[in-house]
């Protein structure tokens, strides 16, 4: 009678203590589950096209300065809209160089930092320029995204030889064959001082001009300040 005393009461204790432990485990359990059902990724890679919302000129461009665009598509991952149509993007230009008289192109570097949701939601992020389809005789150079404008080697080399033509025309009509040889030696110095004195091209954004920003590292959303589709 006595063990069996004994053993009841060794039962109770163990039951005692073992149930006050478990709940905690229970609770922890819980937390980490709707910790991860509010949690959204933006993959590292992932493309976001854009539309300049004001003008970007290497003319009077610095560094430093913000850059404002806007998402024009969504971005969508397994059937979750995690960057909606509409969404405010802010960055800044980090680099800006003009073109050279003689050589040198005209070149802007700038970063994305911040999105902004239609709710207000703001997510920090490093976003890059991966391509720029909206913008005219310009081309990417480099990894870091850079801005560059289009050689104009060509347009220098015609803006000389169409000064030299036109000296040799007019030195023919004045002074016969020689006055043609002179004019155009005249016409093409002329011409290659002011192919020299010209600055090239500046890299020209309109508002408007479409972009494409990419991802540069994952970026976490918080899954409640998003809405769902349809909603």
């Amino acid at each position: 009678m006595r063990t069996m005393l004994t053993l009841l009461l060794l039962s109770a204790l163990a039951a005692a203590q073992a149930g006050p432990g478990t709940q905690p485990n229970v609770a922890a359990t819980s937390a980490g589950s709707t910790t991860r059902a509010n949690e959204l990724t933006i993959p590292a890679g992932t493309k976001v096209p854009l539309a300049l919302k004001h003008a970007i000129s290497t003319k009077s461009a610095r560094e430093g300065d913000a850059v404002y665009a806007q998402t024009t598509f969504p971005v969508v991952q397994k059937d979750r809209v995690l960057i909606p149509a509409g969404t405010y993007v802010q960055g800044k230009i980090s680099r800006v160089q003009r073109a050279g008289r003689i050589k040198g192109r005209a070149e802007v570097l700038m970063h994305f930092t911040t999105l902004i949701y239609p709710s207000g939601y703001t997510v920090l992020l490093p976003g890059a320029v991966e391509n720029v389809p909206g913008a005219d005789k310009t081309s990417m150079k480099g990894q870091e995204g850079t801005i560059r404008q289009d050689s104009q080697t060509g347009q220098k080399v015609g803006t000389v030889a169409g000064t030299a033509g036109t000296g040799a025309v007019v030195g023919g009509l004045s002074h016969g064959g020689k006055g043609a040889a002179v004019g155009a030696g005249v016409g093409g110095a002329v011409g290659t001082a002011i192919a020299l004195l010209t600055r090239g091209n500046d890299v020209k954004l309109d508002a408007g001009t479409t972009l494409e920003m990419v991802i540069q590292r994952e970026v976490p959303l918080d899954a409640s300040r998003i809405p769902a589709a349809g909603k």
